[in-house]
Order: structure tokens, then sequence, then C-alpha cells
């Protein structure tokens, strides 16, 4: 890592954005009407800036909240301090927050603020040091990261495998979990639109009990998918993981609604889990997950980062898939978002199922704040 002077951090930006949708979209536990977006921009004394996005999905208020957590709580604690790295304010972060975290009974959102502040941290830094993030992060230059296509909708699935394809897609993962019936319809329906050397995985987000995934695992052990991602609750005991691990033909994929080092370790050495998927914009930023990524490497897992957001966290992650190495896969949403494209310009392009990755210092993108501006619903600026 090349070295950068301390950094002293005087003034934050945070916005919230909300995009228009024609089609909602649509999970097991609930539905998207707007795509939501919260940004942090930090400077330093010097003028340097960095960006980073929030986890803020659900409920349909959280973003928001999530920025009024940044604005009050994160950025104060920021403001006038100098830090080597990056590392250490999220470190001296999480400390201080965790009472707070506690007595607000809210560990996500605080974990998710946090993560959007280490993010614009390291691209700070990395921006200072002149390198692209993953090169930042100790990673080998990479020219671009495999990628598939995430969120498909269950109506209108092969349309939007369809879609997706002309947009440079070769993997394809649909939402399951609307009932059984529905679900196998649309795998065999999407496994028919299959092109040769084509891969599909599903998501039935947190939707069966143990006995309804035990059923399913049955039914679709012969469509040969990459993966069967969340088909119990999140806080289900490790041990029904493993249970189902067993009676499973389908690599089993978790990860997005894991918070903690300990919680992905267990995870790990559970051998319950084919695939597992940190989400950096929820839990850890670059700080915890690089570790976390490399850890479950070592492990022979696979990992493959969860995202669903604006174009600042989709690129953060793939700087992240980049440094971590292996042979995951990035998840990129195949709704159609402007807050993709429009908060990470110039946007990378798809190209053979392969997502380009930035090569100017940081993240390599800026939001496009001019092109957005009928969508911010919040801003506050704090020194």
């Amino acid at each position: 890592m090349t070295e950068v002077a301390p950094v002293t951090i005087t003034r934050a930006e945070i916005f919230v954005f909300r995009a228009p949708v024609r089609e909602p979209v649509r999970t097991s536990f609930g539905v998207m009407q707007t795509r939501p977006a919260v940004l942090i921009r930090l400077e330093d004394k010097d003028g340097a800036h960095g960006w980073g996005e929030a986890w803020c999905n659900f409920p349909a208020c959280g973003a928001e909240h999530r920025a009024r957590l940044l604005e009050t709580v994160i950025v104060p604690l920021l403001l006038g301090k100098t830090y080597a790295g990056a590392e250490d304010a999220f470190s001296e972060l999480t400390r201080r927050t965790a009472v707070l975290a506690l007595q607000a009974d809210e560990p996500g959102p605080l974990a998710q603020a946090i993560a959007a502040a280490d993010i614009a941290l390291w691209d700070l830094f990395a921006r200072k040091a002149g390198q692209p993030l993953h090169r930042y992060l100790g990673g080998n230059e990479v020219g671009a990261v495999p990628a598939y296509a995430s969120g498909i909708n269950p109506t209108g699935v092969a349309q939007s495998i369809e879609r997706s394809r002309a947009e440079g897609y070769t993997r394809f993962k649909i939402k399951i979990g609307f009932g059984h019936e529905l679900d196998l319809s649309n795998i065999k329906t999407a496994r028919e639109t299959l092109a040769p050397g084509e891969k599909l995985g599903v998501d039935a987000n947190q939707a069966w009990t143990l006995p309804e995934a035990l059923e399913m695992a049955e039914r679709i052990g012969n469509f040969s998918l990459m993966w069967l991602e969340e088909p119990l609750r999140c806080d289900a005991h490790l041990s029904q993981w493993e249970i189902l691990r067993g009676q499973c033909a389908t690599a089993l994929a978790a990860g997005e609604n894991m918070r903690s080092v300990d919680g992905f370790r267990q995870a790990i050495f559970s051998r319950a889990f084919g695939v597992i998927q940190p989400d950096m914009c929820k839990w850890g930023g670059f700080t915890a997950c690089l570790p976390v990524a490399k850890s479950i490497l070592r492990e022979g897992v696979r990992y493959c980062p969860h995202y669903l957001g604006g174009g600042i966290g989709l690129v953060a992650s793939a700087h992240l898939l980049a440094a971590a190495g292996g042979d995951g896969l990035l998840e990129v949403d195949s709704n159609p978002n402007a807050l993709r494209e429009l908060l990470a310009t110039p946007y990378p392009a798809m190209r053979g199922g392969m997502f380009t990755l930035p090569q100017e210092p940081g993240l390599g993108v800026e939001p496009s704040l001019t092109d957005v501006k009928d969508m911010r619903t919040l801003y506050a600026e704090v020194r």
C-alpha cells in the first residue's frame, strides 16, 4: 500500500436521492416503489475528497434515517480528527457508537452509516495515493471483474433475461419465494431462456422454513443452478443450514445480513455455505469486509459481494472483489435505476459478462449531481 500522509477531515456533505421506477422491485418480504441512495462526501483540510454509500433499501423511510445518522452521529465524530488510515477511523467510529447501538437497538443502521464513511475514507486515501482502489488495497492490476444480472422479478422472467443479455450479461439471478409452483415455473422458464454457457442462480430472500426449504431443494436439484440464496431466515441456527446443505445438491449462499466478524467466521467454518456474500454498504466497508473476503477464500468458499443500491456502492464492491481475488461474481441489479448510472460517472461498461473496473485514482467515478438534482430529497453539510 502506497504511503499517504495522515488526513484531517474538515467537511462532510450528505445526500439522499430517490429515483422513480416504472416497475416496482419485488422480494418475498417487500416491494421497493422507488430506488433510494444515501451518499456521503468527506473532505480533508487539503481539499481532497472521497465518496461513500450506505445501504438503505428497506423500510421505505430508511434512506433519510441513515442520512440523519451520518449527519448527527458519525460525521461529528470525524470532524477535526486526523487519521493515518481509514482503518483507524473505522475502529474509532465502531467503538464510540457501540453503546449507542445497544441503547437505540439500532446496530444495523449505525453499521450502515459507518460503512458509508469507511468507503469514503478509503476513496479519499486512494485518490491521494494516485491509485485505483483495488490497487491501493493491495490487489493486482485488474481491468474488469465477472458480474451477473440480479434482482430479476417474478413476472416477465424471460424478457428480463433477454434484456440483461443484450446489456452484456451471461449470468442471471431470479427472485423466488413467491409460492413453490410459481417459483418452479419461473426457474424452468429461465433455464429454457439460457443460451449455451450461460448460468442461473436463485434468491429466496429468507422466504422459507426448514421443511419448505428442504422440499424446494429436492425439487430444484436437477436445474444445475449456480446457487440457492437465503432459503432460510438469516437468524436461523447454523444447524438448520447444515441440515439443508446435507440434502441440497445446489450450493447455498448467504451473507448479506451478517454483520460481524464472528458471524462470518462461524458461517465459513460451518461448511454449510458454498457462497458467502458480505454487503460492504450494509456492514464493514472496505476495512472489515476485505479481511472477511480473504478469510472466505482461504477456506475454499466462494466470495461474491452482495449489492443492491446506487452507483458508488456498486463500484466500491467491484474494487473490493478485485482486491480480494478469487472467482467471485459482482452482483449488478438488472432493474432500471437512474441512481446506478448517474451516481457513478463515467459508468463502467459491461462486456461479455465482465464489469469494467475504473482505473482512475480511488473509486474512479463521481456522482453527476446536476443530473440527479431533481431526485434529491435531503441534503446536509457539516463543518
